[in-house]
């Protein structure tokens, strides 16, 4: 039972790195749109694609929470313990990020839109750094239970690799949804905008990859090892084939599908990464049966998942599915122009 309530969790992160990661991404590409003016139009698509769900994909973090603190209190304890600085950095990234987008769209000063925006675009991108940050820590042995709290906990070569590949992977993810929704926006000229940015992105992630090699090599011997071998390398060489097709993908113009690639090479990533660490949470000092719960505690939170999955599950692939069929918020004519606001230049 403690190994499906890990698994579980393993899903839970996959999708949050994918569905949150979209939203990460196109905060990414916020940063980096330009000026007022040259980035008005990137950011009014950045907008209208994330305003209908961008709330909803935090539901998953939550539960990734819950599932440690609840199934795997000293997992949670050790992990908390030893990484509260990074953690507390992308807690505050995540309120900033959310508090920026909001107050940012009913802004109508310049001023204030570009401080809001800021707030936004900034935390999009010191958030998924940190997360990142954490589980390289954890990958590469630095938490075990009792560690105290210290930079080199997540301040290493692994740490700071893994926190890169999760900014360029969530900007790879952003670009690739914000080609097909500037297709379903009828923002033509924002889909080669994006589509040159998804395979840059892609690109940066291919790079970091390689980088990586070497670091984990002698930096997480244990995770290397199942990264190389096993089901742990099956799933990395299927993430590397869901990549690439994504990018053939994307030179064909078919958005749609390759919306499914780029996900599904995300989360074949983070499932690698789950087998390459089994049989523990912390390498290696923490397995799993160490780590789980009481046997009665394990067994309320596979009832509570299987009942959240039957009632939240439906909700959630119906909100996505109107969102992407664009049944959530329709396009105006203003808005594809990117209509200034009134005291827009005050």
């Amino acid at each position: 039972m403690a190994d499906l309530i890990a698994w579980v969790m393993v899903l839970a992160i996959a999708a949050y790195a994918c569905a949150g990661g979209t939203d990460y991404g196109a905060g990414f590409w916020d940063l980096v749109a330009g000026g007022a003016e040259r980035g008005k139009r990137p950011r009014w698509l950045i907008d209208h694609a994330m305003a209908p769900v961008w709330e909803v994909n935090n539901v998953w973090l939550i539960f990734v929470l819950v599932i440690m603190w609840t199934g795997f209190p000293t997992m949670f304890q050790a992990v908390f313990s030893a990484m509260w600085l990074p953690l507390a950095l992308a807690a505050i990234g995540l309120v900033l990020r959310g508090a920026g987008f909001a107050l940012r769209m009913p802004a109508r000063r310049l001023a204030q839109r570009r401080i809001y925006g800021a707030m936004f675009a900034v935390s999009s991108l010191l958030t998924p750094f940190f997360l990142g940050a954490v589980l390289g820590g954890i990958a590469s042995g630095r938490v075990e239970v009792g560690t105290t709290a210290a930079a080199d906990a997540w301040a290493n070569g692994t740490s700071v690799l893994a926190g890169l590949l999760a900014v360029a992977a969530t900007a790879f993810l952003g670009a690739v949804f914000l080609c097909s929704d500037a297709r379903r926006f009828g923002a033509d000229d924002l889909v080669d905008y994006f589509r040159v940015r998804a395979l840059l992105a892609f690109a940066a992630v291919a790079v970091l990859a390689l980088i990586g090699l070497p670091v984990t090599h002698s930096d997480a011997r244990y995770v290397w090892g199942g990264l190389t071998g096993g089901l742990g390398l099956l799933l990395v060489l299927l993430a590397a084939v869901c990549g690439l097709a994504t990018v053939l993908l994307l030179l064909r113009r078919s958005f749609g599908w390759s919306r499914c690639t780029s996900v599904a090479s995300v989360a074949l990533t983070v499932g690698a990464w789950g087998f390459a660490q089994r049989p523990y949470v912390l390498p290696t000092s923490l397995t799993v049966a160490e780590a789980a719960g009481a046997a009665h505690t394990l067994r309320w939170l596979v009832i509570v998942t299987v009942v959240a999955i039957v009632l939240v599950g439906p909700a959630v692939v119906l909100l996505y599915r109107l969102d992407t069929m664009g049944e959530l918020e329709e396009l105006t004519d203003a808005g594809t122009g990117a209509a200034g606001a009134p005291g827009d230049n005050l």
